[in-house]
């Protein structure tokens, strides 16, 4: 079994890297880097791990926001990906492989670390499962976004669907709390998910 290491020191463009500087990995296309995992090539998978750890890392370190959690879940990722190379398709790249993989790594650490009634949160994850291949800087722009969406509900709309995804209150404890129906509670949260929806289908 391939030994997963730290390395201190991993270029964003592999063909940079100096340590594969002279080797076959660098000219290879996805499928024969694929193909080369397939059949063992531990050489192609350090090539891998080379390039991608890095970026890889400050990836997942975005939404961990804990260096050393985003770096067992790299590293989990890779031996995953080692383990299981006999049952890699030659048309994905290893790279979206290896994000696929992180992501579940990070999804699986999520939900046993993070309240479910964390409404940014939850956001935030479906917007890290639907941009493995977005910019980083692009991905907090629509937190952002979304934010500022949140803010400018009309306030009673705002504070029902903060009660209910924020605070993790039930529709029936919020409308007791606000002396309004049940369905007054659900109308309102339906009109916040649509006028979220609708701001970032407008993107």
């Amino acid at each position: 079994m391939v030994e997963v290491k730290y390395h201190n020191k991993v270029n964003v463009k592999c063909v940079e890297n100096k340590s594969t500087q002279g080797s076959k990995y660098p000219s290879m296309d996805n499928e024969e880097l694929v193909q080369a995992l397939r059949e063992g090539d531990e050489l192609a998978f350090d090539f891998l791990f080379k390039c991608y750890y890095k970026p890889l890392l400050a990836f997942i370190t975005t939404y961990t926001r804990n260096v050393e959690q985003a770096e067992d879940i790299v590293q989990q990722s890779f031996i995953s990906l080692w383990n299981k190379k006999e049952d890699l398709k030659l048309k994905v790249s290893p790279k979206n492989y290896l994000y696929t993989i992180a992501y579940n790594q990070f999804v699986d650490h999520y939900r046993k670390s993070v309240r479910k009634s964390d409404f940014l949160e939850e956001l935030r994850l479906a917007f890290l499962r639907d941009s493995i291949d977005e910019d980083d800087e692009l991905l907090e722009k629509r937190i952002s976004k979304l934010k500022a969406i949140i803010e400018k509900l009309p306030p009673k709309c705002k504070k029902i669907l903060i009660m209910s995804r924020q605070q993790g209150l039930k529709y029936k404890e919020i409308a007791d709390k606000l002396n309004i129906s049940h369905r007054t509670v659900e109308e309102q949260v339906r009109i916040a998910f649509k006028k979220i929806r609708k701001a970032f289908e407008e993107e």
